[in-house]
């Protein structure tokens, strides 16, 4: 039985790739790991920023974005264009062949509207279906696919979508070609003991850690969801899972998730 190629997922949040210096070297560091890959962006902060451009009030629940109709339009020009194709274009001067995609793109992803509950979070897309076939023809044709945090539902209506969950779709879609890597970059070197000291990553974060880490307030908030999708990524086949810096593309530091 051959051996599957290697290929690496790699995750980065809106800051990171809304700032020039920050995205320059991102790329720089992305473009350096070697074999197949793919990149998923979020974009957050530019979107609230276009949208107060426009005079439309962006509304957050736990830090989850509410997407009405006037918010899927800003989202879907941010994330699918604006910060999407500066990505690309960045990439290309870089020498990758990049391709952009949306989740609507060749059917890449197609997700469920989040039904009303508690909170009615509008436009929101739950991934069920990725178009693995498509990524791994894209891939072996050394075209690197950068995907955009929108989807749709096959019936014409376009959904924000989590980018955090993206990544951690795809990586499981792709997991039956490729032995994947998924690389959740964000602002902090990793998980951490206390969150005001960068020296205290946790290098190694186990499946059977994470229950009292997550009682005893050490891992909270939006860093709870990451890692649950982490896990999910082990469980559907994905080799390894990391979290770490932006800036430590180049070292691979940081928290390696574990079941």
């Amino acid at each position: 039985m051959a051996l599957k190629e290697t290929l690496v997922i790699v995750k980065v949040g809106g800051k990171i790739v809304e700032e020039p210096d920050t995205l320059e070297r991102l790329l720089t560091d992305f473009k350096a790991i070697p074999g197949k890959k793919i990149l998923v962006h979020g974009g957050g902060r530019s979107a609230t920023a276009m949208a107060a451009r426009l005079g439309i009030e962006s509304k957050m629940v736990d830090g989850r974005r509410i997407t009405d109709a006037q918010m899927l339009d800003v989202v879907t020009m941010v994330y699918g264009g604006l910060v999407n194709k500066n990505i690309v274009a960045k990439l290309q001067a870089r020498g990758l062949n990049a391709i952009g995609l949306s989740g609507t793109d060749c059917n890449t992803m197609l997700s469920d509207k989040r039904p009303a509950g508690q909170v009615d979070y509008g436009f929101v897309g739950d991934p069920k279906q990725v178009n693995a076939p498509f990524l791994s023809s894209l891939l072996e044709q050394d075209i690197v696919p950068v995907l955009a945090p929108l989807t749709h539902d096959g019936k014409g209506q376009l959904l924000n979508t989590n980018a955090d969950t993206i990544a951690g779709e795809t990586a499981k879609a792709l997991a039956p070609y490729f032995k994947v890597t998924l690389i959740y970059c964000f602002e902090k070197p990793g998980v951490m003991l206390d969150e005001n000291d960068d020296n205290s990553v946790i290098p190694y974060l186990s499946y059977y850690d994470f229950p009292r880490l997550v009682e005893d307030g050490t891992i909270s908030g939006g860093m709870i969801p990451k890692i649950q999708n982490a896990f999910n990524a082990l469980n559907a086949g994905v080799a390894s899972v990391l979290i770490t810096k932006a800036s430590s593309l180049d070292t691979l530091t940081g928290t390696t998730i574990a079941l």
